[in-house]
């Protein structure tokens, strides 16, 4: 059985150790005699029987570390002893694979629980153990680094305030981008989140140098962002700090922007108009302006201003951008801009009012219109100068080649609406896509998309009378 195979391999431990500490020696030199009947005789001495046990357990012991060694250096959890000496048999480990053994956190020299070093809260990027919640640190008044200045503490990020050097670096991509998307809640946080200390006063005449080399919608842009800013991020003071440097700043203006006196006399007499600056700024500078630049620049608000009061609106001079006008009122716009055109022939005078609306996207609107008043029109006047601007629109890549052709395509589509009020609008339309094929402003494919009426046939024309003797 288990226990009897047990007890021989302890029997075997036991008799090689017996083996090794009792060598028998040379019976010539007088070594060591053991008695084979008597194995109580030592050396001619009797033992007794406590030293039997004493010297038992010291053989159990050394057999039970040999065993221990053996285990360990096989890697393996195989046989130990008991506490009474007897051979316990534990199971094989099961091989496993280098990677597994690196990743395992239990222990290698074979003691121990198998429980997770440090319980599980050991090891590379680990806290602690999982779900342990860390308590406030609690400050030890008998530290002797303790401050007692520093209970009340309170820490707050410092932002150092900007400098001439740094102040135009960090303001101007901010106002390049309010051009772009109009919202003035945005600039007001930016600005917000700067410190401007001494600066402030130059945002607003910042953002109008800049608006000066823009378009006109920029333009406007800049008067409803300083109107908002008002109050909230610049003060009273702030603004008219900012319109004088603008004024003595004027010669060098002029340089880059020929017409800057007058811009910014208009930018004034917006403020004023916007209550930003009062209207006593004009009255000020009566009698102390030497520069000529300075005088065009005021007497253009103060003419603006007077005009107002006769019922012009200041609050639209620059005109709103492209993209921020009512669909209705820029179809307005460009039926104004073709009758201006027809009454004048200027072409020039027409591609820079087409440009200035900045509409790129909606020009096949006015692709649209020039070709329907061209089947409205009763003379040929109309047809050849709509033919002339469309060349010129299409030469100088104001309309592109894309909007060009959903304008006609769109001719293409309400033509049978527009012929119930214009009859011979198929026939003008048919002529007008020929003229325009052969003057390079539409290509050939759009050229055969044209739509055409069938031509009403007659009886004599056809075979209608052999119809008519059938069907007899």
């Amino acid at each position: 059985s288990q226990s009897e195979k047990e007890n021989t391999d302890l029997s075997a431990c036991v008799a090689d150790d017996l083996s090794d500490s009792f060598v028998s020696g040379d019976e010539d030199n007088g070594g060591l005699v053991i008695s084979n009947k008597n194995m109580n005789e030592i050396n001619g001495n009797w033992l007794s029987s406590s030293s039997n046990s004493i010297s038992e357990a010291r053989l159990k012991a050394k057999a039970k570390r040999r065993l221990r060694k053996n285990s360990s250096r096989d890697s393996g959890r195989g046989d130990s002893l008991s506490d009474n000496g007897d051979v316990v048999r534990g199971t094989t480990a099961a091989p496993t694979s280098p990677k597994s053994k690196l990743l395992d956190r239990k222990s290698r020299l074979g003691k121990g629980r198998g429980l997770p070093k440090k319980g599980g809260a050991g090891g590379k990027g680990v806290w602690g153990r999982s779900g342990e919640v860390y308590e406030p640190v609690v400050v030890d008044e008998k530290d002797p680094n303790y401050d007692e200045a520093q209970e009340n503490c309170v820490y707050e990020t410092v932002v150092p305030p900007l400098d001439e050097r740094h102040f135009e670096k960090t303001v101007t991509p901010i106002v390049q981008e309010y051009f772009e998307h109009g919202d003035t809640n945005e600039v007001a946080e930016q600005l917000a989140e700067l410190n401007l200390g001494s600066m402030r006063s130059a945002v607003p005449s910042l953002a109008v140098s800049l608006a000066l080399e823009a378009k006109a919608s920029h333009r406007e842009l800049t008067s409803r962002l300083l109107a908002d800013l008002y109050g909230s991020v610049l003060s009273h003071s702030d603004m008219e700090k900012s319109f004088d440097k603008l004024l003595q700043e004027l010669p060098d203006l002029v340089l880059d922007t020929p017409g800057a006196p007058q811009l910014v006399g208009q930018f004034i007499a917006r403020a004023v108009s916007d209550q930003i600056l009062s209207k006593s700024y004009i009255d000020g500078y009566k009698g102390k302006v030497d520069c000529e630049y300075v005088r065009v620049t005021l007497d253009r608000a103060a003419v603006l201003l007077k005009m107002s009061m006769g019922g012009l609106r200041i609050d639209n001079q620059w005109g709103a951008g492209g993209g921020q006008r009512p669909v209705i009122q820029l179809i307005k716009e460009m039926n104004l801009l073709l009758k201006e055109y027809i009454l004048s022939g200027d072409s020039k005078e027409a591609e820079r009012c087409l440009r200035d609306l900045e509409v790129p996207h909606f020009h096949h609107e006015f692709v649209y219109e020039a070709v329907v008043m061209v089947l409205e029109s009763k003379g040929e006047k109309t047809f050849k100068m709509v033919l002339q601007l469309l060349k010129c629109l299409s030469l100088s890549s104001i309309i592109t080649v894309d909007q060009m052709r959903r304008g006609y395509k769109r001719i293409y589509m309400d033509i049978a609406e527009i012929n119930i009020d214009v009859p011979r609008a198929y026939f003008i339309l048919e002529q007008f896509v020929d003229k325009s094929f052969n003057m390079g402003i539409i290509d050939m494919k759009l050229r055969d998309l044209c739509p055409c009426r069938g031509r009403k046939r007659f009886v004599s024309e056809g075979d209608g009378s052999v119809v008519k003797l059938e069907s007899c």
